[in-house]
């Protein structure tokens, strides 16, 4: 019973989603996916780690991508220097092998996590895929707001910044 509320409430609020992206279309206001992190305000560390991989102009292509993208907050709980480690210009690989371990090739939406145990990452390697009465589960981060809608494709928010295995 709870699952089909949970089921029935997802795609209420998918069908609102639409109809307000359907008109933010119509009046040339859709954004893409690095806009929409930028103007969001809780994802500066992201945005910066995008911006020195040199992700930004794939990630404002055509598309389409679902991002699982850690908040500021998210990046705070990795261990300390971690983010600046990241961030040297030495390091480009493999903070690059990090940010697109958040990234899928495909628009894949809250309703259609049901439906996945698993997505394979740009990276290369597949995040684990979790959803109960709890919520959903990104391998061990929480998504805490899904379905942000962009023109090139979805942003699902998370806890915890994801961390593919060397």
């Amino acid at each position: 019973m709870f699952k089909k509320i949970t089921t029935a409430l997802l795609f209420t609020t998918a069908s609102f989603g639409f109809n307000t992206a359907a008109y933010a279309d119509h009046h040339g206001m859709k954004k893409d996916v690095v806009e929409v992190a930028v103007e969001n305000g809780s994802f500066t560390t992201l945005v910066a780690a995008v911006k020195a991989a040199g992700l930004v102009d794939t990630l404002q292509g055509t598309g389409p991508f679902t991002i699982f993208a850690p908040t500021d907050a998210a990046f705070s709980k990795l261990p300390e220097g971690t983010v600046e480690m990241l961030l040297k210009p030495e390091n480009k690989d493999k903070l690059t092998a990090v940010l697109t371990y958040h990234l899928v090739s495909a628009k894949v939406m809250a309703a259609d996590v049901m439906k996945v145990d698993s997505a394979k990452t740009l990276q290369g390697q597949s995040v684990m895929v979790k959803a109960d009465s709890m919520g959903v589960m990104i391998n061990d981060a929480k998504v805490v707001k899904a379905d942000v809608k962009a023109s090139n494709g979805v942003i699902h928010v998370i806890d915890t910044v994801l961390m593919p295995k060397e």
